[in-house]
């Protein structure tokens, strides 16, 4: 395999006196698009928190193209070049649509996504520019909220639940786009609870159980056995 773009080495996390990840070890390559499964309080979201500069580590615990990044700040770590789409979406609530993918453009990163691209991947976006994001739909707030963190351009972007909360047609209209933002050279980190879709799109797949990493594989070698032993701890 070619050297790591992003990896984690032993990496714990903790809230407090609560310990929620445990010597959790991933590697993410140039190109590629990874899954992470698990159930709810598997520690996934705990991992992108700590890859992404929210939860602080030690440097060495997380690497990106060779440079110890676990201490930084979420605001240094996007400037590296890595960018998430949290759970929940988070948008400004007091910003309108375009104000709200302006702001992810302010780290200043070179690269081809800007605003009219955005808008051409989410056209609904461009006829609600104008509009403030608490009046869109749940599926046009995660449309935002993928494309602020595209605007920053990124060489990683992390996909926190990116169907949660979501009706059936908007998830697979999500997912239905992921190839033109993959297909730009992107590596992409799918954090998912739906097994199936998750698979659809990563080369590998990691699943997590109790802050471990429970199996990890090319997702066209598991089988549903080992996936559901891993999930479910069964």
């Amino acid at each position: 395999m070619p050297e790591a773009l992003l990896s984690t080495h032993g990496l714990n996390a903790h809230y407090g006196d609560f310990q929620a990840l445990f010597g959790v070890d991933i590697n993410i390559h140039a190109g590629e698009v990874i899954a992470i499964i698990g159930a709810n309080g598997a520690g996934k979201t705990t991992l992108m928190r700590s890859i992404t500069g929210l939860l602080a580590n030690r440097p060495d615990m997380v690497t990106y193209r060779n440079t110890p990044i676990g201490a930084l700040r979420a605001d240094q770590v996007a400037r590296t070049g890595i960018a998430m789409v949290p759970e929940g979406r988070q948008l400004f609530q007091s910003l309108s649509v375009e104000e709200n993918l302006i702001i992810g453009g302010q780290i200043g990163r070179k690269g081809p996504w800007e605003l009219e691209k955005v808008f051409r991947l989410f056209p609904i976006l461009k006829e609600r520019r104008a509009v403030p994001s608490t009046a869109l739909s749940g599926g046009q707030q995660q449309m935002v909220a993928i494309g602020r963190a595209l605007m920053s351009n990124p060489e990683l972007i992390l996909f926190d639940e990116i169907s949660l909360g979501l009706a059936p047609i908007i998830i697979k209209s999500i997912y239905e786009v992921l190839p033109d933002i993959i297909g730009e050279g992107m590596s992409a980190v799918i954090v998912e609870q739906d097994i199936a879709k998750a698979l659809s799109v990563a080369g590998r797949v990691y699943c997590m159980q109790e802050g471990r990493i429970s199996l990890e594989g090319r997702s066209n070698e598991l089988t549903r056995e080992q996936i559901s032993a891993a999930y479910f701890g069964v």
